[in-house]
C-alpha cells in the first residue's frame, strides 16, 4: 500500500556529491585525529558549528561500528533540527510509516518525527515501545507522541 505524498519541506533535502565528499573527508579527518590520540575537541566543535549538529567525539571515533560513512555524511549535511511548524497529524502518521518501512531515508524521517512532536522519547515509542504500544499502528504511535504533556514540577 502506497502512503500519502509529503510536501517538499518534509522530504529529505538533497545532498550533492560535492557536499557528501566534503563531509566524508572531514569525518574521516576527525576520526583519524581521534585514532592517533590528537586533540579532536576543536575539530568536532568546528564541524558542529558548520553543520548545526551536536556530535561528540564518540560519534566520530566509532561511527563505522553502526553506520556507513556516507550515511553519517548525508545526515551531517542535512538540517540538524528539521522543525516544520504547521506539520499535520496525517503527515506525522506518514512519517512514522516511512520510519517503520526502514527505507534508506528512515534516519532522516526519525529525526523529523522527533523534532516535531512534544514527546521527549519519540524514537522509543517506535523502537522500544511501552506495553500498550507493542505492535501499534503508525496512527496510535503518532497520537501517543502528540498527546504527551510534561508534568510541571
Amino acid at each position: 500500500m502506497r502512503g500519502m505524498d509529503l510536501r517538499s519541506e518534509l522530504l529529505p533535502p538533497p545532498v550533492t556529491q560535492q557536499q557528501l565528499d566534503e563531509m566524508c573527508s572531514e569525518i574521516e579527518r576527525i576520526s583519524d585525529l581521534i585514532a592517533r590520540g590528537g586533540p579532536a575537541e576543536e575539530a568536532v566543535a568546528a564541524f558542529n558549528k558548520k553543520t548545526g549538529h551536536e556530535y561528540t567525539i564518540l560519534d566520530f571515533a566509532e561511527y563505522y561500528g553502526w553506520r556507513d560513512l556516507e550515511d553519517f555524511a548525508r545526515e551531517a549535511a542535512r538540517p540538524a533540527w528539521p522543525k516544520v511548524p504547521d506539520i499535520t497529524r496525517g503527515e506525522l502518521v506518514e512519517i512514522v510509516c516511512r520510519i517503520l518501512a526502514t527505507g534508506p531515508e528512515a534516519d532522516y524521517y526519525l529525526r523529523l518525527f522527533e523534532v516535531n512532536v512534544p514527546h521527549p522519547r519519540a524514537a522509543g515509542l517506535i523502537f522500544h515501545p511501552p506495553a500498550e504500544l507493542q505492535d501499534a499502528s503508525a496512527e496510535t504511535i503518532t497520537d501517543a507522541a502528540l498527546s504527551y504533556r510534561a508534568i510541571p514540577l
